[in-house]
C-alpha cells in the first residue's frame, strides 16, 4: 500500500470502502461541474477499481488525498495514463496528473500541495520524463493551478472530447520541474 505524506496531507492507495467517502465528498454538482456531472454509485465503484488497477499496473494512480490533522477524505490527486477520448495520439498513455477535491477544501492550497507531491513523485520516484494535464477550457481554477505548478500550455495538443467538450493541454518535463 502506497502512502506519501506532505505537511498537511496524506496521498495513499485506494482501500475498500473509499468509494463511500469519495461519493460523499466529491459527487456534488459543484465538484463534478467540469468532470461530466454527478455519477451513479456503479460509476463511482468502477472509478475506484480503475484507480486500484492503475496503481497495480504502473505503481501510481490518482491517489486518495486525506487531511493529516483529522483524516478527512478530501478527494484525489496523482498520476495515471492519459486515455481521454479524442486526445491526440502523441498523448495516448502518457502520464497525466489530475486532482479532484471536495468543495469545502477549495481555496486552502490542498490541490497545489498534493499536485506538487505528485509531480515530485512522478520525476523522482517513477522516473517519468514528462507529465501532461488536461481540463475543460472553462475550468480556470484547474488550468490556473497547472500554470502555478510550472506547467506550460500546449495549445497544439488541445482537443475536443466527445460529450465533454474542448480541453486544454498543459505539460511539464522533468528538466523543467523545480519542485
Amino acid at each position: 500500500m502506497f502512502e506519501h505524506r506532505t505537511d498537511r496531507l496524506i496521498l495513499r492507495s485506494w482501500r475498500r470502502g473509499d468509494a463511500d467517502a469519495f461519493e460523499a465528498a466529491c459527487n456534488t454538482p459543484a465538484v463534478t461541474r467540469f468532470t461530466g456531472g454527478l455519477q451513479t454509485r456503479a460509476q463511482i465503484e468502477a472509478a475506484a477499481e480503475r484507480m486500484r488497477q492503475c496503481e497495480a499496473d504502473h505503481g501510481y494512480c490518482f491517489w486518495v488525498v486525506e487531511r493529516r490533522a483529522d483524516s478527512t477524505f478530501l478527494g484525489f490527486c496523482g498520476l495515471k495514463r492519459l486515455n481521454a477520448d479524442g486526445a491526440p495520439d502523441i498523448m495516448r498513455d502518457a502520464p497525466e496528473i489530475g486532482w479532484r477535491l471536495r468543495e469545502d477544501g477549495w481555496g486552502q492550497g490542498y490541490a497545489k500541495e498534493a499536485a506538487v507531491a505528485a509531480l515530485g513523485l512522478a520525476f523522482n520516484r517513477f522516473g517519468l520524463e514528462a507529465v501532461y494535464a488536461i481540463t475543460l477550457t472553462g475550468n480556470a481554477a484547474s488550468w490556473g493551478l497547472m500554470r502555478r505548478l510550472g506547467m506550460t500550455a500546449r495549445p497544439e495538443l488541445d482537443f475536443d472530447m466527445p460529450v465533454h467538450g474542448r480541453h486544454v493541454t498543459y505539460r511539464i518535463r522533468r528538466n523543467e520541474w523545480t519542485g
